[in-house]
């Protein structure tokens, strides 16, 4: 249970690690304030103040205060099996844990799809997991890939 909690405050965690915020890097009432300032505090008051008075959304829309919509989104995070690389390649290599059900909630796998998730990974171990190098990344991808190709859990990745 422990586990389930630490994995859950992870991906919590992670969702909030964007590398460019939507709208850009200069969007909203919140940026403007806090111009020219670094660390956590301006940041998380920047972001508040943006997302309290509605005015990032606005100026996305509007094409006003500093924001614009035409940049491509990008997320600088790593992904949640960076994090539980270990316990993950030992869930998928018995078909079952804590660590696997994670990720598969991280996929937004409904509850009666899971275990055919499970299934997929534990059964596709040497296409995850080729060699010792394997990195995470390389694993995601793999995963993904799979899923995408597979009738049930095709509608997982968008």
């Amino acid at each position: 249970m422990k586990r389930l909690v630490i994995t859950a405050a992870m991906l919590a965690v992670s969702t909030t690690a964007f590398a460019e915020a939507p709208g850009g890097p200069n969007c909203g009432w919140g940026n403007m304030l806090f111009k020219g300032q670094s660390g956590i505090v301006p940041h998380f008051l920047a972001s508040t103040t943006n997302g309290t008075s509605g005015n990032a959304t606005f100026g996305m829309t509007s094409g006003t205060n500093g924001c614009s919509v035409d940049g491509t989104l990008t997320y600088g995070g790593k992904a949640m099996v960076n994090n539980m690389f270990d316990e993950f390649s030992a869930d998928v290599a018995v078909g079952q844990g804590e660590a696997l059900n994670a990720v598969a909630v991280a996929y937004g796998v409904d509850k009666q799809d899971r275990e055919a998730f499970a299934t997929l990974a534990h059964q596709n171990f040497a296409t995850l997991f080729p060699n010792e190098n394997v990195t995470a990344d390389e694993v995601v991808s793999r995963l993904e890939a799979l899923m995408k190709a597979d009738a049930r859990l095709g509608k997982y990745i968008i």
